[in-house]
C-alpha cells in the first residue's frame, strides 16, 4: 500500500476489518450535522482561514491545512461514503469506519469527471478531508462531546493503475461522522444535487432540504441563511447571489421566492395546496409504509403522494391513508 498523508498511517486491513464499497446506485445520503452546519468552504480558491461559528448553543471551529478548508465539493467523497454505509444498513450488512473504495465508481456517482484531472483532484479533495480539523460540541448520535477531530481520520491509496491513477483507495472517517452513520442522522439528497456546479447553490439546497422536511414552505432572513451558508462575502453581495440563485430556479425540488423584510422563502416543488388543503395521514400510516417499503423516506413518498394527488385533480377521498397505501403499492419505490 502507497501511504499518503491523512491523520497517521493505516494499518493494514484484516478481513472483515473495512467495509467494501460494492452498492451499485446507492441512494445519496447526507449527515445532518454538516447540513445543518457550515464546515465546509464555498470558495474556489485555496481557504486558509479559520472559521468561527455559534449558532443556538452549537460552537463550531473549523481550522485548515496549509492546502485550506474542505470544500463544498470535496463533501462529495462523504456523502458517498455516507450512502454506501446506509445502504448496507439497510439491507442487513455489517458496516466499518474503514472502507474501501474504487475512485471510478466514486466519481461516477458524484457526477465528476474520469479524466486525469479528475484522479488528482479527487487526490487533492482526500488531502483536504484529512487536513481539516473540526473542535465542536454538536451532536452526533444523541452524544454531545467537546472534541476535535478531522473528516476524515485518515486514507492511504491501495492500489495504483500503470498510468498512476489511484484505483483503490481506503479511507477511515472520523468516529463522530461514523455515530451520525450509525444512528440514521442521515437525510436523502436528490441526485441532481451532483450537478450543482455551484457552491453557494450546493449549499442552499443543503439548506433547504435539512429545514423544510415535511413542511410545504420554510421561510428564513437573509442574514441567518448568510450565517447559516457560511458566506464570508460581505451580505449585499451574499444578497445579490441568492437573487441570482431564485432567477435561475435551479435548485432540485425547491423554489425559492424573496419577500419584504429581507426574507427567503423555500417551497416544496410540485405541491401548491395550503397545508389545511392537503390530505393529512396518520403517523400509523406512515409506520406502515415504511413497514412496506423499509428503508425508504416515508415522508418524501407523502409529497409525492400528495403531489400526484393535485395532478390528477384531487379526487374526493373518503380515507387518504387508506388511499396513500394503496398508492405506495402500486409504486416501484427503491430504499431511500
Amino acid at each position: 500500500m502507497i501511504g499518503i498523508g491523512g491523520a497517521g498511517a493505516i494499518a493494514p486491513p484484516t478481513a472483515g476489518s473495512f467495509f467494501v464499497c460494492d452498492i451499485f446506485d446507492a441512494s445519496p445520503k447526507d449527515d445532518l450535522g454538516t447540513m445543518e452546519h457550515p464546515i465546509f468552504s464555498l470558495s474556489t480558491r485555496p481557504d486558509r482561514r479559520i472559521l468561527t461559528y455559534e449558532h443556538n448553543g452549537t460552537t463550531l471551529q473549523v481550522t485548515p491545512s496549509v492546502r485550506g478548508r474542505a470544500t463544498i465539493h470535496d463533501k462529495d467523497i462523504l456523502i458517498y461514503c455516507i450512502s454506501q454505509l446506509m445502504a448496507a444498513v439497510n439491507a442487513g450488512r455489517a458496516i466499518s469506519r474503514t472502507l474501501q473504495l474504487k475512485a471510478h465508481d466514486l466519481l461516477i456517482a458524484t457526477n465528476r469527471d474520469t479524466s486525469g484531472d479528475g484522479y488528482t483532484r479527487l487526490r487533492e479533495a482526500f488531502e483536504r478531508l484529512a487536513g481539516t480539523r473540526i473542535t465542536t460540541n454538536l451532536t452526533t448520535g444523541g452524544v454531545e462531546v467537546t472534541s476535535g477531530f478531522g473528516l476524515i481520520e485518515s486514507w492511504e491509496i491501495v492500489r495504483k493503475a500503470k498510468g498512476g491513477r489511484m484505483v483503490s483507495v481506503m479511507v477511515t472517517l472520523s468516529e463522530w461522522l461514523f455515530r451520525a452513520v450509525e444512528a440514521k442522522s442521515v437525510l436523502t439528497l436528490s441526485r441532481a444535487y451532483f450537478g450543482l456546479r455551484k457552491p453557494l447553490e450546493r449549499r442552499i439546497y443543503e439548506l433547504a432540504r435539512k429545514h423544510c422536511g415535511r413542511q410545504p414552505e420554510w421561510r428564513i432572513s437573509l442574514a441567518t441563511l448568510h450565517k447559516k451558508a457560511g458566506s464570508s462575502a460581505p451580505i449585499r453581495v451574499f444578497r445579490a447571489a441568492v437573487r441570482k440563485t431564485i432567477a435561475a430556479g435551479g435548485i432540485p425540488d425547491y423554489t425559492m421566492s424573496e419577500e419584504p423584510g429581507d426574507l427567503i422563502v423555500f417551497h416544496r416543488a410540485g405541491v401548491v395546496l395550503a397545508p389545511e388543503e392537503r390530505p393529512r395521514l396518520k403517523p400509523e400510516t406512515l409506520e406502515a409504509a415504511r413497514d412496506m417499503v423499509p428503508g425508504a423516506d416515508v415522508y418524501a413518498l407523502e409529497v409525492q403522494w400528495q403531489s400526484w394527488w393535485v395532478e390528477t385533480g384531487r379526487p374526493q377521498l373518503r380515507n387518504a391513508d387508506k388511499a396513500f397505501l394503496g398508492w405506495v403499492k402500486t409504486q416501484q419505490v427503491k430504499p431511500s
